[in-house]
C-alpha cells in the first residue's frame, strides 16, 4: 500500500543530545579506512584551525539514521521496513562536526512519492548543536520496494 503523502512536512521530536567523542570519531575513521590526521590527532586538527578532532564527512549518518528510526517506526506512516533499501545520502555542512559537540537531530519527512510501484521517502535530519547552532543537514532517501505480486505478497 502506498505511503500517505499527507505525511510530507511531518517533524518528529529532537533526539536527546549526543556528545561526539574523540574515540567514536577515531573508531569511525578507522572503520572507513580514512587515516586523515584531523580525525585522529587533536594537535593535527588544531593546526588546521579546529578546536579538536573533526569527524569524517559521513559520520553524521550514524546520528541521523538513529533519529530516522522515529519515521521508520511511526505506526501511522505504515512503512514496511522489511522492504526498505537505502537509496541515497547527502550532507550539507555549515561546519565540521567535532569532538565535544553535543548535538540533537531534528527529523522531518521532506517528500513521499511513488515510483514504479515503490515508495520513495526523503527524510531530512538537522544536526543542531545543543545551544542552537546548525551544523549539518542530512538528506536520506529510503525506498520501500513494491510487494512482489507473483510471490503472493
Amino acid at each position: 500500500m502506498a505511503l500517505d503523502p499527507s505525511f510530507i512536512g511531518r517533524s518528529y521530536p529532537p533526539t536527546e543530545p549526543y556528545e561526539v567523542g574523540r574515540e567514536k570519531i577515531r573508531e569511525f575513521a578507522v572503520a572507513i579506512g580514512d587515516p586523515n590526521p584531523a580525525y585522529l590527532d587533536r594537535e593535527a586538527a588544531k593546526e588546521l584551525g579546529h578546536p579538536d578532532v573533526i569527524a569524517p564527512p559521513t559520520f553524521p549518518f550514524v546520528l541521523s539514521y538513529q533519529a530516522a528510526a522515529q519515521v521508520v517506526e511511526d505506526p501511522e506512516l505504515g512503512l514496511d521496513f522489511s522492504r526498505v533499501v537505502h537509496g541515497d545520502q547527502k550532507f550539507t555542512y555549515r561546519r565540521p562536526l567535532r569532538a565535544g559537540d553535543r548535538v540533537r537531530v531534528e527529523i522531518t519527512i521532506d517528500n513521499i512519492k511513488s515510483l514504479a510501484g515503490n515508495d520513495v521517502l526523503t527524510v531530512r535530519g538537522e544536526l543542531v548543536e545543543e545551544g542552537g547552532e546548525p551544523i549539518v543537514t542530512s538528506i536520506m532517501t529510503l525506498v520501500a520496494r513494491a510487494a512482489d505480486e507473483q510471490a503472493g505478497e
